[in-house]
């Protein structure tokens, strides 16, 4: 019998200190999202890390909390619920890191009878803190609980005509109307070193190369696995089908902690000289999400836009998700049943 796990990243159980340090030590102790030694890791997450941050992003998340919830599990619920009522298989849903565990989520299915799990990671494009992640954890738990289950997963879509249409057409539709010089694509950074390690070449990918992208224009078997070249793939589909002419939009990178490299431009530096290179009204758009989150409701809806107007700017236009938009169920019906 065959049946779906939808899986998103996931979020704490509630606004609470306690429960954010909960869902931080989950998340950041990952070795694919802070690639570092154990002892190491521990030191930097456990021994700084949640001593400082868990009170910070408390106060974030109360600023963008729903009364149902955590936006993005809400959202991922509908979701999920959509999905469920278009297709007759199985479809559970779980979080990489918090409720409902991907453990649930496969128990879920597994009551029902199902041994063919098709998993479904809720990312455009293909990174070791995300996509790896999810498929390394469910294949640990499948040789441990499920051994009689097979799994297969849909690969990143981050160029599928489809998805760029869904994308493209939310854009498009969430911006008539509205007047905007430039649209920033804003991407969740990872460091540098995530790009070197997922280069399956081990030399075609320079994720330090900022100005010509060459590596990313020159077709290679790394583009597979390659964060940042995805996140340029996907920028440069929408804006081709949206006819958006290439001084008027940009990418950058959010999110990155202190240390080593990440992804550059970072997106905060973008929006604080925008401005001053006579970009007064500003659309940004997140594609590393198709869930709004913390990181699109609050890091660029509220703390960015404050930054851009702050520096000058005039108007500032934080695009939606794709959420739960009916186009988007289509399309992942469209594959599941395919």
């Amino acid at each position: 019998m065959k049946g779906v796990l939808l899986v998103n990243l996931g979020s704490p159980a509630s606004t609470s200190t306690k429960d954010v340090r909960k869902y931080l030590d989950q998340f950041l102790m990952d070795e694919r999202v802070i690639d570092a030694p154990y002892w190491l890791r521990a030191i930097l997450v456990r021994g700084i890390i949640l001593n400082t941050r868990p009170k910070k992003s408390a106060k974030a998340y109360k600023k963008i909390w729903w009364d149902e919830g955590s936006p993005l599990i809400v959202l991922s619920e509908r979701l999920h619920d959509k999905v469920q009522e278009k297709t007759e298989l199985p479809v559970a849903l779980a979080m990489r890191y918090g409720s409902p565990s991907m453990k649930d989520g496969l128990q879920e299915l597994h009551d029902k009878g199902v041994t063919d799990v098709l998993i479904v990671p809720l990312y455009p494009q293909h990174a070791m803190a995300t996509t790896d992640t999810i498929l390394v954890l469910a294949e640990e738990l499948r040789e441990k609980f499920y051994p009689q289950m097979k799994f297969k997963h849909i690969p990143a879509f981050y160029h599928k005509k489809e998805y760029i249409k869904v994308l493209g057409d939310s854009i498009k539709n969430y911006l008539e109307g509205k007047e905007w010089d430039k649209i920033l694509f804003s991407y969740h950074g990872i460091p540098e070193r995530h790009v070197r390690k997922s280069d399956i070449t081990k030399s075609h990918c320079k994720p330090n190369d900022s100005v010509n992208f060459e590596c990313c224009k020159t077709a290679s078997p790394a583009h597979e696995f390659c964060y940042k070249h995805q996140c340029y793939e996907t920028t440069r589909q929408v804006v081709e089908y949206l006819g958006i002419a290439p001084e008027q939009h940009f990418v950058s990178f959010q999110s990155r902690l202190a240390g080593d490299p990440w992804l550059q431009p970072y997106t905060d530096k973008m929006l604080e000289k925008y401005p001053s290179e006579g970009v007064k009204k500003l659309a940004v758009v997140t594609p590393a999400f198709v869930s709004d989150c913390l990181e699109t409701l609050e890091e660029i809806a509220m703390e960015g836009k404050e930054e851009f107007l702050k520096f000058g700017g005039e108007q500032f236009h934080a695009i939606p998700c794709i959420n739960d938009n009916d186009d988007w169920v289509d399309v992942l019906v469209d594959w599941i049943e395919e």
